[in-house]
């Protein structure tokens, strides 16, 4: 679509990856790639030559929000355009990607597409069959935005009420899922988890306490059916066993993925439950450098 309206591309990161090359070499005329960093020091700074149509910003240390919440806040204000797409700087971008984003645009209106997150360390390899049952999967069938592939533009939300918001809380997607309504197209990208397992530990407490403030509603039902089925698990080893790899199986057609890990959502289930216990529990957690205290959806502390 070389008549295509021209695109922001917002990608928080702290140094020069991959997804920075990737993305460059996509922009057409008029496009911008902000890259948005913390501070005047990050690594990316320390980039020799940046390709035209991209910028450096400079978002500052967050005061009442989490770093992500704070980038994408100062990215949008900095954007150019009104055509906004969100990702993120972890995963390979296809080359067609941002060509390909615009023309769903067109098709469908606002966009996003699936994650399915491959472990890395032994716990998110345990856990990789539940992150696509319980997470892709309900992305994929609700609709639901996924904050590293997702376009928009302003004019579909209301953006100085989302902003003030953005900078008052945590998690960027979870706050979009309740102004924008998307179309996740059938496309699903592996995104590797990167790690020790204390880091995946704390990223399951973030993920629950998202799943805690902007949908309350399903928490209890959610812990209710993770605990009947642990209990299904311990009474009756087999049949479960069987149940729920081919359950996972399924999953992973639908979404379009083949992965061995399924054979191991059986055992996932007797680590899963507990560690969703204990976010629901944790008062803290850390995400990336600094440690947050999040007492409501719009109660972040930032502690260091």
């Amino acid at each position: 679509m070389a008549d295509r309206p021209p695109v922001s591309v917002l990608l928080p990161t702290t140094r020069w990856t991959d997804a920075c090359t990737e993305l460059a070499a996509q922009l057409e005329d008029h496009d911008e790639l902000l890259l948005i960093h913390d501070v005047e020091d990050d690594p990316i700074t320390e980039q020799q030559h940046t390709p035209e149509g991209i910028r450096l910003i400079a978002a500052g240390e967050p005061e009442h929000c989490s770093g992500k919440a704070n980038a994408i806040a100062t990215g949008m204000e900095a954007a150019r355009h009104d055509r906004l797409v969100w990702t993120d700087d972890d995963f390979h971008q296809p080359p067609d990607w941002l060509a390909t984003l615009s023309a769903d645009y067109e098709k469908y209106g606002p966009v996003s597409e699936v994650p399915y997150f491959i472990g890395q360390d032994p716990l998110s390899v345990l856990l990789e069959p539940l992150y696509a049952s319980a997470g892709s999967l309900s992305i994929y069938r609700d609709n639901r935005i996924w904050g590293g592939a997702v376009i928009f533009e302003r004019g579909d939300i209301d953006e100085a009420a989302f902003l003030d918001e953005l900078r008052r809380t945590v998690s960027d997607d979870g706050l979009l899922m309740e102004y924008l309504q998307v179309t996740t197209v059938g496309r699903t990208r592996i995104v590797p988890i990167r790690g020790t397992i204390r880091e995946t530990v704390e990223r399951q407490v973030r993920w629950t306490q998202i799943l805690r403030w902007h949908f309350p509603d399903v928490v209890a039902g959610t812990v209710l059916v993770l605990l009947l089925v642990l209990a299904s698990a311990i009474m009756a080893p087999l049949p479960a066993a069987v149940l729920l790899t081919v359950l996972h199986l399924t999953v992973n057609k639908v979404l379009g993925v083949r992965r061995w890990t399924a054979v191991l959502a059986y055992p996932a289930v007797f680590v899963f439950v507990p560690l969703i216990v204990y976010a629901l529990t944790r008062r803290t957690f850390v995400w990336g450098d600094r440690r947050y205290r999040w007492r409501g959806k719009f109660d972040v502390t930032v502690l260091d």
